[in-house]
């Protein structure tokens, strides 16, 4: 259940603040039913009509996708190629939260939730994306040192928010990094910077969110209390 004039507004009929407007000067019915109190709510299985109009709602869908190499974030693509919307069972329109390039592969959110989305991305919500990250070489820890105080990335002084480097011998061409911002390319752009070249990108973790129980192409619905939660990052 939602208020009504949220509701009214995710239709695209109105704003909220006009949706109110619409509401108290009794042009809003529900269910048959005149409704002027601005505290009522309504599902999307509600007929809301508006002026005697119905309105036309679509139910917010929130899924977490563990992208395979090879797919376009994106929900179409000109040269024909499978994108990420292709691997979601839904009827409704949902987009990516972002993007993976081409050939990265892990967790990506769809939905049709733009102010969820606009949270997500806005940079001064400082989202933290987690990348398990294997290189044509060793990383040096003279490197480890260098990236931990922060490089200077397409002019821009860029710094992890965490870096671990795998303990075992046989795995020092793997590294895990987690960054806040979300610039194309950037963590590949990362490495270059440092003389190391990215021979595979999966992205392990988005926020909380971790891709546990999925396996390549798979996804999920996010729970109730999940998208509560990523609801918070919007700063006051």
């Amino acid at each position: 259940m939602e208020r009504l004039q949220k509701l009214i507004a995710e239709s695209g009929y109105a704003s909220r603040r006009k949706a109110e407007e619409l509401i108290t000067s009794g042009k809003v019915r529900v269910n048959g039913i005149t409704v002027t109190e601005l505290g009522t709510k309504a599902s999307y299985e509600d007929v809301i009509s508006v002026n005697g109009k119905k309105i036309s709602i679509e139910p917010k869908v929130y899924f977490l996708l563990n992208k395979p190499r090879g797919v376009i974030s994106s929900t179409s693509d000109e040269e024909g190629r499978k994108v990420v919307t292709d691997l979601i069972n839904t009827k409704l329109s949902v987009y990516p939260v972002g993007r993976l390039d081409y050939d990265t592969t892990g967790l990506i959110i769809l939905t049709n939730d733009g102010a969820l989305a606009n949270i997500l991305m806005h940079p001064s919500n400082k989202v933290e994306k987690t990348y398990l990250v294997k290189l044509d070489k060793p990383f040096l820890i003279e490197d480890y040192y260098k990236l931990k105080a922060g490089i200077i990335v397409d002019d821009i002084l860029t710094k992890p928010s965490r870096l671990k480097i795998k303990k075992s011998v046989k795995d020092k061409n793997f590294v895990e990094i987690t960054i806040r911002e979300g610039r194309n390319h950037i963590v590949k752009n990362i490495f270059k910077a440092l003389n190391y070249d990215v021979k595979k990108l999966t992205r392990i973790k988005y926020a909380f969110l971790t891709l546990n129980g999925l396996e390549s192409g798979q996804y999920r619905n996010l729970t109730v209390s999940e998208i509560r939660d990523l609801y918070k990052y919007k700063q006051k």
